[in-house]
């Protein structure tokens, strides 16, 4: 029986454990989503103001620390590539969290199941 309450405070004890983790990792998944948020939404502001560029304007590009000339239609193009980059990023953490949420759940049904058990025990003494 002291076996089984250690047992139930071992487990109880690395799901608190677990869950602050998982809460933390989660807490940064979501900053990563909302900076990249941001990026998307600069990117779409950007895109949105040089629409009515002309062809023949002269444009430039960040690369790094510098700045490129380029044409405007391969500037829009960088800017929807960035845009897919950063929709593919947000699927990914999107999926990251899913995960962490469905390992937390699986760990709290075991837990449950856990005590279950042991009420089952108690009551077939």
């Amino acid at each position: 029986m002291e076996q089984m309450d250690l047992e139930l405070k071992k487990a109880f004890t690395e799901m608190q454990v677990t869950k602050i983790e998982t809460t933390k990792k989660m807490n940064m998944i979501d900053m990563k989503c909302d900076m990249v948020k941001t990026g998307k939404q600069k990117y779409k502001l950007t895109e949105k103001g040089t629409s009515d560029l002309t062809d023949n304007t002269r444009v430039y590009i960040s690369v790094g620390r510098m700045f490129v000339l380029t044409n405007v239609q391969d500037m829009r193009s960088e800017l929807k590539a960035r845009q897919d980059k950063c929709d593919k990023a947000l699927e990914l953490l999107n999926q990251k969290k899913e995960f962490l949420l469905k390992s937390l759940k699986e760990q709290e049904d075991v837990l449950r199941e856990l005590v279950q058990q042991r009420k089952e025990a108690d009551i077939s003494k």
